[in-house]
């Protein structure tokens, strides 16, 4: 039997409590003077949230492992924060079949450092025609109730219906790459508008995105089915997801930090390091996806997660990778920029970053309450504590940290998975370790 006391945790940021954890359930809650333990943990000043949990996280393996692997992605994971994390589809071979659903699976459990959970392509190769074993999948060991191409859009309207029609018995959901390729290729790698123009870059219009976010809003009516839209940045998608949400479309979102905080100006000086898919956007959509997250139009934080090798990202700016890194940094850079304002509140932050996501994905040992009964995966927060981004000392293989040298306000202290410390920092302030704003 194990025993894990967690002393003077500020539950959600507010009454001071102590919390009991055996056998990676919570037992006891409130003043524990005297309570034995195998291990203890002061929390004192600390805020207590559920574990975190990411929706949107590319590991990469198998294929990739010179850019990340599922072990040293759950390790960055761990000291973000997150007990659970959802690995794209996008890998070598494509998570399309059950048997690479499980490989990821048991491979996650191996580490033990957070749940990783397979996300499973829509079609096979996610070549978008065919769909992929989304019925093997979902009855398999793996369980995924999360299906998408991420990376790509599905955009024949015919295969989303198929799709979303035949995961509605599983209670699965479809989460999309909303990018009309018409609209916005492959090579566009810009906002469209007047910094595009100014610097000679392939335009990516926010009408790409929305216009496939109305089409399938109104496909997820029809059929009655889920549909999820991943990493949201223009302010029109914003108004598309209230309007479907007013009409009791079961439709859900997702932002990212990145998203929250930086924007198109900073690709003036054609640093590949911001270059990521959909691109950074102008300030009126920044703010507007703030208000959105507020007022819970948009449901989720993910940090799409995308790590990616020197040889990748180190280009011209138009011929780079795209994507940055995240897990370390998510927590940070929502504190800095949403806490500290007033726009959420630690229990907005943990609605957006372990509750919701959670119930999205249908985990339902994740994004519970810090209560008798609950397993015992939480984060502990230092909200005063000041960070300073380095990129090389991140758990990432990668070295694409958009938020390198920032300092940000709000540390992950200490993570606990099942009762067990995966991540643990000295509580004086030190130099950050991760990617964030």
């Amino acid at each position: 039997m194990s025993r894990l006391l967690v002393k003077g945790a500020r539950l959600l940021g507010t009454e001071s409590s102590d919390l009991l954890v055996v056998d990676g359930v919570i037992t006891e809650v409130g003043s524990l003077a005297g309570t034995s333990a195998d291990e203890t943990v002061d929390a004192d000043g600390l805020v207590a949230l559920p574990g975190l949990v990411d929706l949107h996280v590319h590991l990469r393996e198998p294929g990739r492992e010179d850019a990340e692997t599922i072990a040293t992605g759950s390790a960055a994971a761990a000291a973000g924060g997150y007990t659970a994390v959802l690995a794209m589809a996008n890998t070598n071979p494509v998570t399309d079949t059950a048997e690479a659903a499980e490989r990821v699976l048991d491979l996650g459990r191996a580490c033990g450092l957070t749940e990783v959970v397979p996300v499973g392509a829509v079609t096979k190769g996610l070549a978008g025609t065919e769909l992929a074993e989304l019925g093997l999948m979902a009855r398999s060991r793996a369980r995924v109730r999360v299906f998408s191409d991420d990376g790509h859009c599905v955009h024949d309207a015919r295969v989303m219906r198929r799709a979303l029609e035949y995961l509605k018995p599983y209670g699965a959901v479809v989460s999309q790459h909303a990018q009309d390729p018409r609209l916005a290729g492959p090579d566009a790698c810009c906002h469209e508008g007047e910094v595009s123009g100014r610097l000679g870059l392939p335009g990516w219009p926010g009408i790409a995105e929305e216009a496939v976010v109305a089409r399938d809003v109104m496909l997820a009516r029809h059929t009655g089915s889920r549909v999820h839209v991943a990493h949201v940045s223009t302010a029109g998608t914003v108004e598309v997801l209230r309007w479907a949400k007013a009409q009791g479309v079961d439709v859900t979102a997702e932002v990212t930090p990145h998203h929250l905080v930086l924007t198109t100006d900073l690709l003036a000086g054609y640093d590949p390091v911001y270059k990521v898919n959909p691109p950074l956007r102008p300030q009126e959509d920044v703010d507007a996806l703030r208000a959105g997250l507020a007022d819970g139009t948009i449901d989720a934080v993910a940090t799409d997660h995308a790590p990616h090798a020197r040889h990748d990202k180190q280009h011209a700016f138009v011929d780079a990778a795209f994507g940055m890194l995240g897990l370390e940094t998510a927590l940070a850079v929502v504190s800095d920029t949403l806490v500290r304002p007033g726009i959420l509140d630690w229990a907005d932050v943990a609605r957006v970053m372990s509750t919701a996501p959670a119930r999205i994905a249908r985990l339902a040992g994740q994004g519970q309450p810090l209560r008798v009964g609950s397993p015992g995966h939480l984060v502990l927060v230092d909200p005063d504590r000041e960070v300073t981004v380095d990129a090389g000392a991140s758990r990432s293989r990668s070295r694409n940290n958009p938020w390198h040298g920032a300092t940000l306000r709000g540390a992950v202290v200490t993570t606990v998975y099942g009762g067990r410390v995966t991540h643990t920092t000295e509580r004086e302030p030190t130099t950050a370790t991760g990617s964030s704003l």
